[in-house]
């Protein structure tokens, strides 16, 4: 068994470096990630198996691994609650910081919805076996696991599109996404942005910047121009800088970004905060530009709720494969469960 284990963690590591190298755009790669680690899982414990005699006789080596096994099931047992509070903690955070608008209370959303199902509704609900209560919770049970799964799997899957071994791509064009203006004062998040791509421009000498962003409301001018006078202004030479001052979502700045261009196959990198890079080159895949990502920071309690943002923007990608998977587990939830 333990050959057996061995092989497949073989398999799910070559499989893991193939989908990076050929295109890690893709929710494939959060995936292999996820199976190596589970082989890997069992490889270690079929070896702490095969050395269980070994292990019988050094009480210091079994007791630190009996302290790891009860850490992880503690983690495990403990993790909902966790996430559920971090949530509640972070939501608070977001209205404080933010205002208290419909996109700043996803988090604070998120908590409630986890608590419900995980307190509330086991206590008021009718849970006995074989009432209509206890299948529908079942049934909700499995698109919640089906939710946190496909969002695990988005998250590793940005995560790996965040981290890359060199930074001289050789690039042409750099392409720096808006992110709204203060009339015409750049904000502090698309300051990043920009900041983050002038740090390539230096690593990348013979590109060009392309500002993307339109105009927006409560904005005196396009996001791109005040992008460009920003760059200006911090040593970029207006020979470096192009302007895309039409779009008004991700996909028109890519879309209209791309018209700039002159080359054929152009290498490109594109520049956003770091819990956009992702759905930002899902969107460049459809529209078959070639392209890697690189992220700026911004606060913490800010990148929580906007990843939730992210991962509903990518379900409205991909709603109709979601609705049936859906669909399906309530299906079965209700009649074979």
């Amino acid at each position: 068994m333990f050959s057996i284990s061995l092989i497949l963690l073989g398999i799910s590591i070559c499989l893991f470096v193939w989908i990076m190298k050929r295109d890690p755009r893709t929710l494939w790669s959060g995936v292999s990630l996820l199976w190596m680690l589970f082989c890997l899982s069992i490889m270690l414990f079929l070896l702490f198996s095969a050395c269980a005699d070994w292990l019988a006789q050094h009480d210091l080596f079994m007791n630190i691994l009996v302290a790891l096994l009860i850490l992880a099931a503690g983690g495990v047992l403990a993790f909902p609650i966790a996430l559920s509070v971090t949530l509640f903690v972070e939501g608070i955070k977001v209205i404080r910081h933010e205002g208290l608008k419909p996109a700043n209370l996803l988090t604070m959303l998120c908590s409630v919805l986890l608590y419900f199902y995980l307190a509330v509704w086991p206590v008021v609900g009718s849970l006995e076996k074989g009432a209509f209560g206890s299948k529908l919770y079942r049934s909700v049970s499995l698109l919640v696991v089906y939710v946190l799964l496909l969002m695990a799997v988005y998250l590793f899957s940005a995560a790996l599109n965040l981290i890359h071994l060199h930074k001289h791509w050789g690039a042409d064009y750099i392409i720096v996404l808006g992110a709204g203006v203060n009339g015409e004062r750049i904000t502090p998040l698309l300051a990043a942005r920009i900041d983050k791509g002038i740090e390539l421009l230096g690593q990348n000498p013979d590109a060009v910047l392309i500002m993307s962003g339109g105009k927006g409301p409560g904005e005196n001018v396009a996001e791109a121009e005040a992008m460009a006078g920003y760059a200006q202004d911090n040593g970029v030479s207006t020979e470096q800088i192009m302007v895309e001052g039409k779009s008004r979502s991700t996909r028109e700045n890519l879309l209209y970004s791309r018209e700039l261009m002159v080359k054929e196959s152009p290498r490109v990198i594109i520049v956003t905060t770091a819990y956009h890079v992702f759905r930002a080159l899902l969107l460049a895949k459809q529209q078959g530009l070639e392209c890697v990502g690189v992220g700026s920071k911004t606060k913490w309690y800010f990148t929580i709720n906007a990843l939730i943002r992210e991962f509903i923007g990518y379900l409205s990608l991909t709603w109709k494969r979601h609705i049936f998977a859906a669909a399906l587990l309530f299906i079965v939830g209700i009649i074979v469960m």
